[in-house]
C-alpha cells in the first residue's frame, strides 16, 4: 500500500527542483517499466497492479529495491497520466560520467534551447533508432527527466546518453578541434544532396527561433530540409522532433 510520504514524493517529482534534490525521477507505463527493469538502471520503487507484478519473472523483479502492489484507484491518484497504465516506478538518476567534451571521432547531436518535452523525447527516440547514442543539450533545454520527456522516449532513453553543458563553450571546443558542425538553417544546402560525414556534431535549434545567432559562426556545414509543396497553411516549418528524424535518417542512410 502506498503511504502518504511516497504519494507526496511522487507528486513532487513532477518538478525539476525536487528531481535534482532527490536524484530520482518517475517512469510510467507497462512497456517503459519493463524496459527499465533489468536495464542496469537502479529501480528504487516499483508500483504496480498485482497482475502486472505477477507477469514479471524473478529476473526482472529482483532489480526493484521495493515493490508496492496497488489498485487501479491508488495508481490513478499518483499517476501523471490521464489514463494510467498498470505500472510506474521511481528510478535513480545516473551519475554523470564526467565533464562534457567534444568527441572528434563520433557523430553526436547537439540541441539548442529545445523547450517542448515531447520534442526532446521524440529526438531521443529518433537518435536511438538511427544509431546516435549521444545527445548534448544546452543548459536551457527542457530537463530530460521531465516525466513527459521520459514518456515520449518510450524507453529509448536507455540507449542514448543525454548531457547538459554550456553550448557556446562546447561549440568553441569543436571549432578548435576542427570538428564538423552541421547546422539546420533555412538557407542551408538541401540535406538530400549535401555531403555528410560519419563524424561531427548535428546542431538542432529551438522550436520557434531555430539555432541561436551566437552559435551560427560555429556551423561548418549548413543544412536545410526542402519543402516539396507550394502549400503554406499549417506547414510553415517542421517541429523539432520531425526535423531531427529526417536529418538523422540521412546521416544513417549514407
Amino acid at each position: 500500500m502506498l503511504n502518504k510520504a511516497k504519494i507526496k514524493l511522487i507528486a513532487s517529482l513532477q518538478k525539476k527542483k525536487t528531481r535534482d534534490e532527490e536524484q530520482v525521477f518517475v517512469i510510467e507505463g507497462d512497456k517503459i517499466v519493463r524496459e527499465f527493469l533489468g536495464s542496469g538502471m537502479k529501480i528504487l520503487t516499483l508500483i504496480a497492479k498485482p497482475e502486472f507484478i505477477g507477469s514479471l519473472s524473478e529476473d526482472k523483479i529482483k532489480y526493484a529495491d521495493e515493490v508496492i502492489t496497488v489498485s487501479y484507484d491508488e495508481l490513478k491518484k499518483v499517476s501523471g497520466l490521464k489514463a494510467p497504465h498498470n505500472a510506474m516506478a521511481i528510478v535513480s538518476i545516473p551519475k554523470p560520467s564526467g565533464p562534457v567534451s567534444v568527441a572528434p571521432d563520433e557523430l553526436v547531436a547537439a540541441l539548442d534551447f529545445i523547450q517542448d518535452p515531447g520534442n526532446l523525447g521524440t529526438i531521443i527516440r529518433a537518435a536511438a533508432w538511427f544509431g546516435i547514442d549521444k545527445i548534448i543539450c544546452s543548459e536551457n533545454c527542457v530537463d530530460v527527466y521531465n516525466p513527459k520527456v521520459i514518456q515520449a522516449t518510450m524507453g529509448a532513453i536507455l540507449n542514448v546518453g543525454v548531457s547538459y553543458t554550456n553550448m557556446n563553450d562546447y561549440l568553441k571546443e569543436a571549432s578548435e578541434l576542427k570538428v564538423a558542425v552541421y547546422g539546420t538553417l533555412l538557407e542551408g544546402e538541401p540535406v538530400y544532396s549535401a555531403l555528410l560525414g560519419k563524424k561531427g556534431i548535428i546542431l538542432l535549434g529551438n522550436e520557434s527561433r531555430g539555432i541561436s545567432e551566437e552559435f551560427i559562426p560555429y556551423i561548418t556545414n549548413k543544412l536545410t530540409i526542402p519543402k516539396f509543396t507550394e502549400a503554406t497553411r499549417g506547414i510553415e516549418s517542421l517541429n523539432a522532433g520531425m526535423a531531427a528524424s529526417i536529418i538523422f535518417s540521412e546521416f544513417a542512410r549514407r
